[in-house]
């Protein structure tokens, strides 16, 4: 799906006239073990505590400098959250999981990728999923 450039995720749903509750916005996320890529709504915020509760592990957000590293072949900001493509582990929200269309970043700010729900837990694969974030 073609959108005119926007940077944050709920321009993003605007600009391209999806629901924000069907954006899958992927944040990156770090302790001493690694990464890990949270992938919630675009209308959410991640909860750290309650991820930090999930994996037992003190969890942070990466720097920018971290996404530039593991992303370079993504617009920061513009991060797909298949976390299997980049070696990291994923956990997704449970607000994701009924959806019946789900969209994400390709890569840039420009364009998303449409699956069906169906699909997208397919892409998930065996990734853990929770009630990982708030409505904002």
């Amino acid at each position: 799906v073609e959108h005119p450039y926007a940077v944050t995720s709920l321009h993003v749903a605007n600009e391209a006239h999806v629901s924000g509750e069907n954006l899958a916005k992927a944040v990156v996320l770090r302790d001493g073990d690694g990464y890990i890529l949270a992938v919630v709504p675009a209308t959410h915020h991640v909860q750290l505590g309650k991820l930090r509760k999930h994996f037992n592990r003190y969890i942070v957000l990466a720097s920018e400098q971290d996404l530039h590293t593991l992303f370079r072949d993504c617009s920061v900001g513009a991060i797909p959250p298949i976390g299997k493509a980049y070696g990291m582990d994923v956990i997704f929200d449970n607000a994701l999981y009924e959806r019946e269309d789900v969209y994400f970043e390709a890569g840039d700010h420009m364009d998303l990728i449409h699956v069906s729900g169906s699909d997208f837990r397919g892409l998930m694969g065996n990734a853990r999923h929770g009630e990982i974030s708030q409505h904002i």
